[in-house]
């Protein structure tokens, strides 16, 4: 049955939602997102409150050529009755529990509390915390690490000062709080049109070049738990300048 909105009264009961778009051609999840009223339906038709619809929108070129072949998106309610914040907790669960989601943006709370395995949790609360020994960027590379490898992840591009960065002789790249490697940079470069094509979002910002530290400085920091203040719940900036107390 083509169901596309609510009548009031099922907006009145669900409140606020978590639900899931899925593709009909394999029953795959593809999209996880949160709301009230008929925002379930909104990405499907294109509505104007949905800030990501672009052309280069992973998730609106999946509709497109699900739609195209005259099919329809199946449309799931996963949790209802919700308070924001439960529901803010329940969207970033599903997030890290579908692989391969067109998702933009990781769940709230899921760079700090996220699926992880069980070692890593060990590692996450036992790790001994790092000291800042020296002016240094602090950069958070989440999965880019186990798909590129810690160094090709954590060298650009990211929104940074080019003249402040220039300052900062050690890079270090975490995941989910631990460091996975620390870095030298020998020449910082900027994101242009030439070098990033069809990614304008990415103008601007700024990348490296460089090589492993010195050992001395890897063991100081590498396998180290990025300090309490720096890991505050719900944080999401991806890089910091840190300085020696």
């Amino acid at each position: 049955m083509s169901t596309d909105g609510f009548p009031q009264e099922v907006v009145e009961a669900l409140g606020c939602y978590v639900y899931r778009l899925i593709d009909p051609r394999n029953g795959e999840t593809f999209y996880v997102g949160r709301g009230r009223g008929q925002r379930v339906f909104d990405h499907v038709g294109g509505s104007v409150g949905d800030a990501d619809q672009s052309a280069a929108d992973p998730k609106l070129k999946r509709i497109n050529k699900i739609r195209a072949l005259g099919m329809e998106i199946a449309h799931v309610i996963h949790r209802h009755g919700m308070s924001e914040s439960t529901a803010n907790e329940v969207e970033a669960a599903l997030i890290d529990a579908y692989p391969g989601l067109v998702n933009r943006m990781v769940g709230e709370g899921s760079r700090g509390y996220g699926t992880r395995h069980v070692s890593e949790i060990i590692e996450k609360y036992t790790a001994e915390e790092f000291k800042v020994g020296e002016p240094l960027i602090l950069i958070s590379i989440g999965q880019l690490g186990e798909k590129l490898g810690v160094y090709e992840a954590v060298k650009g591009i990211w929104r940074l000062d080019m003249e402040r960065a220039k300052r900062r002789k050690l890079v270090l790249a975490h995941v989910r709080g631990i460091v996975r490697g620390a870095y030298r940079p020998q020449a910082w470069w900027r994101a242009t049109a030439e070098n990033v094509p069809n990614q304008p979002e990415l103008i601007g910002r700024i990348g490296f070049e460089g090589s492993k530290a010195e050992t001395e400085v890897w063991e100081r920091y590498v396998g180290k738990r990025v300090p309490a203040k720096y890991r505050k719940k719900g944080a999401q900036a991806s890089c910091r300048y840190l300085s020696p107390s």
